[in-house]
C-alpha cells in the first residue's frame, strides 16, 4: 500500500465515520463557515474553559469528503488542546496547505493526510474552511471572552 493510498484511507475513514459530529449544548463558541464557491458548510461548537483549554468540540455541516474529513480531523485534534497550542496546529496546517510547507505529523496527526489535496488547487479551500472557521472563533473568543456566535463566508 502506498502512502497516497494510506492517506486516502484516512480521509475516507474520517468522512464515513466522522469524529465529534453533532451539536454541543454547552458550547461557549459557536461559529459557522460557508464556502459559496462549492457550497461546503461547517458549524463548530467549542467549550473553552477559563484556562484557555478546549474541553469539548463538535461539528455539523455538509459538503465534500475533503471538507467533512478535514473538520473531523480538526475537531478531534482540538479537544484537550490549549488555545495557544491549537493556534500552532492551525498555523502548521495552513502552512502545509497554502504555502507547501513540509507537513509535521507530530503537530498535525491525521491532518497530514490532507497534504495530497494541494495537488488540486480548487479543493484547497475545501480542506481549510473549517480551520479558518476555527481560527476566527478562537480569535473572537480571545478578544471578547464569554459567549461567541458568528458566521463567516470564505471568499
Amino acid at each position: 500500500m502506498s502512502i497516497d493510498d494510506l492517506y486516502r484511507d484516512v480521509i475516507m475513514d474520517h468522512y464515513k465515520r466522522p469524529r465529534r459530529k453533532g451539536e454541543l449544548a454547552n458550547a461557549n463558541v459557536v461559529i459557522e463557515g460557508f464556502n459559496p464557491l462549492c457550497g461546503d458548510e461547517v458549524k463548530l461548537w467549542l467549550r473553552i474553559d477559563d484556562q484557555g483549554v478546549v474541553q469539548d468540540a463538535a461539528f455539523t455541516g455538509h459538503g465534500c469528503s475533503i471538507s467533512q474529513a478535514s473538520t473531523s480531523i480538526m475537531t478531534a485534534a482540538a479537544v484537550g488542546a490549549s488555545v495557544d497550542d491549537l493556534r500552532g496546529v492551525i498555523d502548521g496546517f495552513r502552512a502545509m496547505m497554502l504555502q507547501g510547507a513540509e507537513p509535521d505529523e507530530t503537530l498535525l496527526g491525521d491532518g497530514v493526510a490532507l497534504e495530497g489535496v494541494r495537488k488540486f488547487p480548487v479543493r484547497i479551500k475545501c480542506a481549510v474552511l473549517s480551520w479558518n472557521t476555527l481560527q476566527l472563533g478562537l480569535d473572537e473568543h480571545t478578544a471578547r471572552g464569554g459567549q461567541v456566535e458568528l458566521r463567516h463566508s470564505e471568499d
